[in-house]
């Protein structure tokens, strides 16, 4: 019997402190959790990263936001096809949509 080949399935990877993100592969539930997600796929492609801005009591996205900075500053830039900023704090998404796009990732707001 000869296999069909499939599709891979896409890696669809958020970072959201209540959201349930259902087309999301795997979540994470603060920053800290979401840069180790991250670096769990650094030599992988992510079809898919969103990000909320405020992660409950002090926590924000923005370590994870200085983490993808870093990694384009020295030339290695994680490879994502497109970056979706949900967030109800609009200055917030506002600075990372800013932050990311400098560093010429594909950004854009997106209600999740």
């Amino acid at each position: 019997m000869k296999e069909v080949p499939t599709e891979p399935m896409p890696v669809v990877l958020g970072i959201d402190d209540l959201r349930p993100l259902p087309r999301a592969t795997r979540i994470a539930r603060t920053s800290r959790e979401g840069i180790h997600l991250l670096e769990e796929h650094r030599d992988s492609f992510i079809d898919e990263l969103w990000l909320d801005h405020d992660l409950g009591g002090d926590d924000t996205i923005m370590p994870v936001v200085t983490l993808m900075e870093e990694a384009a500053f020295s030339g290695r830039p994680f490879q994502i096809g497109a970056v979706f900023v949900h967030s109800a704090n609009p200055i917030g998404a506002e600075t990372v949509v800013r932050s990311l796009t400098r560093w010429n990732y594909h950004v854009q707001r997106a209600t999740a």
